[in-house]
């Protein structure tokens, strides 16, 4: 099935590309995208069967987003993270997953995962849960999904921080605030979510130490391997992918490009006879399937412990954030190559390069691609320091 859908996902790139300038338009991913995205399948790749999922290789997902962002960087970036959640979803309490896909098996969700609301331990109607306010910044594809994903540190009765928990929340109990005006991305729709004082049951909650050790209630109904991969290993390569997938790309458009201009600075020379035109092609190339490759690797790795019933060892988790923040690099050091030698028809508006290059700058900027901690860590690991597994 994931070979279907890889090859309809390919038959709608023309017309996700063509559509590009309207998301940055619309600020927002157009409908008539997400409608073809939803037809390809792909929203159902990392779902589990019993909601109409295909419980996909994520490596199949992660090349269906690298094929998307190739095409138009702000959808990649909204199928990555709202294509990714289902994957989370299936690790919640069967409750929260019968809640979101009992009646719709084709309902979409959003998130912003760092923890700038506040939850209290509290009860309602004889149910344990939190009491949950806030507001989340960069929830991209927002306007596409009806629940929520939001992280939140929980505090006791008195004020002390005892958790850190993911709250799903449906639509009808928070807000979206249009404050999405960037230069890169712009298509993403990666509005606030406000909450105001609203009781989330306990089953619609997920502790951050839970899945840190790859648990979730939701393994006992979802026993594929797929879901017992860690939280953060999945959810940094689903920021780093479209980053890549921009890379393929620019890359594409570059050598189009470069085939058919015509250096007149000094002396009209055809750009493709250029030798040190064709060094950088090389060296943008190869930046780009490195991280690709490496990416793929890992991902075979990882899987490869979970099928043998193996604890995954801590220095491969911290392997997997190395090379996926310095894929990020690799891509944008890619991008900003061949963009500094593209000429200035690489500047015009509609161009993929001019774009790609503000797309991938702006992902650059998420925290999953901050290197300087996830290099860190993998290094205090090498020395022999003790590294809290929830963070990785």
């Amino acid at each position: 099935m994931s070979k279907a859908v890889l090859d309809a996902v390919r038959e709608v790139l023309p017309a996700l590309r063509e559509r590009a300038d309207e998301a940055e338009r619309l600020r927002v991913v157009p409908e008539a995208s997400i409608k073809d995205l939803e037809s390809t399948g792909f929203f159902r790749l990392l779902q589990p069967r019993r909601f109409d999922g295909f419980e996909s290789d994520p490596v199949d997902f992660y090349t269906a987003v690298k094929d998307i962002a190739g095409a138009c960087g702000s959808t990649g970036w909204v199928s990555a993270v709202v294509g990714v959640h289902p994957w989370q979803v299936a690790l919640f309490d069967d409750e929260a997953q019968q809640a979101v896909w009992g009646e719709d098996t084709s309902t979409r969700l959003s998130s912003s995962y760092a923890p700038t609301g506040k939850a209290q331990v509290t009860s309602s109607d004889g149910r344990a849960g939190f009491q949950l306010s806030g507001r989340w910044s960069f929830s991209s594809g927002c306007d596409h999904c009806t629940w929520v994903l939001l992280g939140g540190l929980v505090t006791n009765d008195e004020g002390n921080v005892v958790d850190f928990r993911t709250f799903m929340i449906p639509r009808e109990n928070y807000t979206i605030e249009d404050v999405w005006n960037v230069v890169g991305l712009r298509g993403t729709g990666s509005n606030d979510i406000v909450v105001n004082d609203v009781f989330v049951p306990e089953a619609f909650t997920l502790s951050m130490s839970d899945t840190g050790r790859c648990f979730g209630p939701g393994q006992e109904q979802n026993t594929n391997d797929l879901y017992k991969l860690p939280f953060h290993s999945v959810f940094t390569a689903t920021i780093c992918t479209p980053l890549i997938g921009m890379a393929y790309g620019a890359y594409e458009e570059h050598v189009e490009m470069q085939r058919k201009r015509v250096r007149a600075a000094y002396v009209a020379e055809k750009t493709a006879s250029d030798p040190y035109a064709s060094v950088r092609i090389a060296r943008a190339s190869n930046e780009i399937d490195t991280a690709w490759v490496l990416q793929v690797h890992n991902f075979r790795e990882l899987q490869a412990h979970v099928q043998r019933a193996e604890k995954i060892p801590m220095r491969l988790r911290l392997k997997l954030r190395r090379d996926q923040v310095i894929a990020s690099e690799r891509a944008i050091r890619a991008i900003d190559m061949m963009f500094e030698s593209s000429g200035g028809r690489a500047l015009a508006e509609g161009s993929y390069l001019q774009r790609a290059w503000r797309d991938a700058h702006a992902g650059r900027v998420h925290a999953a691609n901050d290197p300087e901690r996830a290099l860190q860590m993998f290094g205090s690991l090498e020395f022999g320091h003790k590294i809290d597994p929830g963070m990785y």
